[in-house]
């Protein structure tokens, strides 16, 4: 999800480049491509952290501290898990250029620890098999729309709006559904949520390939510019491993 505004949607002397001006040469330029590397190495950690605490209070006794083994209800924990790591993404999104990027990492760390609390849960639901299943596709889906978004010489800043929007909705219909409870409005939801989040994955991927330059050569605002993409596409691969897994993930 978008984070940080477009650059390539401000006008002026010093605005973004777009992604005409982001072609081939730009693919070939070294910082460039250590930048990109950086910022994949920390979203990738980012879910492996996830999965590791996950798995780890799924297979141990831990996972009473988010669910009470008596009546199978959510404990504090749980509620903690679940409200603290929207805390911690307006905290980097807000305060981003007051801290350090040290401290953008830790922010980083721990929140991908706390979204692996709650995942935890998930191995309530669903088979391990069918999450495995859910969560390889997803990695082969994410590889290929964000090497479409890294490559493409499209400008995709023009579906940002509409994406940013349609994830607004998306969970203003969640909410509505867990009212009304609707099984078929819950298809179209994860259909829906997919197709979004898999669009985002390549704009954001755009986006950050555009931010690049405009923090080169500033070292500070550079690492913590890779620390606020990396969290752009961590959020786009974890949503979108939610919404298919509510299609794929096999009930307990």
């Amino acid at each position: 999800m978008a984070i940080w505004q477009d650059p390539r949607s401000t006008t002026g002397q010093n605005a973004g480049v777009s992604a005409a001006t982001v072609g081939v040469p730009a693919t070939r330029d070294a910082g460039l491509r250590s930048y990109m590397l950086k910022v994949y190495n920390y979203m990738a950690s980012g879910v492996l952290l996830t999965g590791i605490v996950a798995l780890l209070f799924a297979n141990s006794s831990l996972i009473n501290l988010i669910a009470d083994p008596a009546t199978g209800k959510a404990t504090a924990l749980f509620w903690v898990a679940l409200f603290a790591p929207l805390g911690i993404v307006m905290w980097l999104s807000f305060g981003i250029n007051r801290i350090s990027a040290g401290t953008a990492q830790m922010l980083f760390w721990l929140y991908a620890g706390l979204v692996g609390v709650q995942f935890s849960s998930l191995f309530l639901v669903y088979t391990g098999a069918s999450i495995a299943q859910t969560f390889f596709a997803v990695a082969a889906a994410f590889m290929g729309l964000s090497l479409f978004g890294y490559t493409t010489k499209r400008d995709l800043s023009g579906m940002g709006t509409f994406l940013i929007m349609g994830v607004v909705g998306l969970f203003i219909a969640l909410l509505i559904n867990l009212f009304l409870r609707s099984p078929a409005m819950d298809m179209a939801i994860s259909a829906i949520g997919v197709l979004l989040f898999a669009g985002l994955t390549a704009y954001d991927t755009q986006k950050i390939k555009s931010i690049y330059f405009q923090v080169a050569g500033h070292g500070e605002m550079m690492a913590k510019s890779a620390v606020m993409g990396a969290l752009q596409l961590y959020l786009d691969f974890i949503n979108m491993f939610l919404f298919l897994l509510r299609f794929m993930g096999d009930r307990r």
